[in-house]
């Protein structure tokens, strides 16, 4: 009699995932289109399956928020989100007729068809939930995906934007709900840099920084990645690398852990627009300047407070957000600010952030600074963390930044 062994249902291994972000200046043109299309379609052939996060091509994001300061005074927060949603659907399309122009299936979708779910705040909305069963069911079938980046929707159904950098946050989101091996994250630049490579001509590429690394330098005016993808990477454990999109050699690996033995100093980050109040005020005022910074938190680098005798003792040190260019609405709101607290600001000024990585060499680190904040006539000098700031007079802000750089880099840890 010949016996048989029974081994279960056979296993298959499962085709790893990728997403891959592409920036608006990745997707600037049809020309460009054409060639993400390439290199998503040899990344298909190689066996992985693909997710792609596209942002608006080139400036059209600014064309459409131009277009509604000239159809409104005002323009209403929900129709700004239908219209601004639009300029990623369009690279999203786009892209997708190319890759399929290259005998490789593909999907376009936008962030609700995805299943990004945010709460209900208008023009900055937060991710809450991600249900991409439309973008595994694509998968399975043997397509790439690509998704409209910076937008999803709401429990109530209402489509909603993510706030600058969005794409960023959508392309993490989805590789935390995909069980992604990785998060490539694609632009005109080969990664993160100790400071603006066209301010300070001594920058170095950082080959990795660990999550609140990254995070700090994000909100000290880093533009490479969004503060608010950052921190959903930190929270899901993704690694982010970030990339050139024109194929240049080199990244930068953001991870959980610490990289080994690096010098005391991870970057310097500038952000425009900079006010520091210290004001006491009462219960009723506080609850109005609460209201006032609710959905302005990317301004917002420092709120420390300490109540006593019925008042509360403030320091609020806020910034024009990275990636605001124009800044009016920051300006706006810090107007308020000063009507309610009953004190100015200090305009005029740039704040200068130089990220510590956090080491026993950081004693020394913020002395040399602070010392040279000195002799740049700083209005102040705050420390917060592992970062140390001023704000320094605009016209000194770009040789501070060089000085502090190069005087820091080079730092034993």
């Amino acid at each position: 009699m010949t016996g048989s062994v029974s081994t279960g249902p056979a296993t298959t291994a499962i085709t790893p995932v990728v997403v891959k972000k592409f920036g608006g200046s990745s997707v600037a043109d049809v020309d460009r289109i054409r060639a993400v299309a390439d290199h998503v379609v040899a990344t298909h052939r190689g066996g992985k399956r693909v997710v792609v996060v596209v942002s608006a091509m080139g400036k059209t994001t600014d064309e459409l928020v131009r277009l509604a300061a000239r159809a409104a005074t005002m323009p209403d927060r929900r129709e700004m989100d239908m219209l601004l949603t639009a300029g990623e659907r369009i690279s999203m399309a786009l892209l997708a007729m190319a890759i399929r122009d290259r005998g490789v299936p593909a999907t376009s979708l936008t962030g609700s068809q995805s299943g990004i779910i945010t709460n209900d705040r208008q023009g900055n909305a937060e991710v809450v939930e991600v249900r991409p069963y439309r973008v595994e069911d694509a998968l399975e079938a043997g397509h790439v995906v690509i998704v409209a980046g910076f937008q999803g929707v709401s429990y109530r159904r209402e489509v909603t934007t993510l706030g600058r950098g969005g794409s960023d946050t959508t392309a993490v989101a989805l590789a935390a709900a995909l069980g992604a091996e990785a998060c490539e994250i694609y632009s005109d630049v080969d990664g993160v840099y100790s400071a603006d490579p066209r301010v300070v001509v001594s920058a170095q590429r950082l080959a990795e920084l660990d999550h609140d690394q990254m995070l700090d330098l994000a909100r000290a005016g880093a533009r490479v990645l969004a503060a608010d993808a950052v921190a959903y990477a930190r929270a899901k454990k993704i690694a982010l690398f970030v990339r050139a999109a024109d194929g240049r050699p080199g990244e930068t690996l953001v991870r959980r852990d610490a990289p080994g033995l690096q010098p005391v100093l991870c970057g310097v980050g500038m952000r425009e627009d900079a006010w520091l109040w210290r004001f006491d005020i009462t219960a009723d005022a506080e609850l109005r300047l609460d209201g006032l910074l609710d959905g302005a938190q990317p301004s917002v680098v420092l709120h420390s407070r300490v109540s006593a005798d019925g008042a509360s003792r403030h320091v609020l040190l806020f910034a024009r957000a990275p990636g605001d260019k124009d800044g009016d609405a920051h300006r706006q709101l810090a107007a308020k600010i000063d009507g309610l607290v009953g004190e100015e600001g200090r305009d005029g000024h740039t704040l200068v952030t130089a990220v510590l990585r956090g080491t026993r060499a950081d004693g020394a680190a913020r002395r040399v600074f602070e010392s040279i904040a000195r002799t740049h006539s700083a209005a102040a000098t705050i420390v917060h963390g592992r970062c140390c700031s001023a704000l320094i007079p605009g016209e000194s802000a770009d040789e501070f930044g060089r000085v502090v750089h190069d005087a820091l880099l080079g730092e034993a840890q």
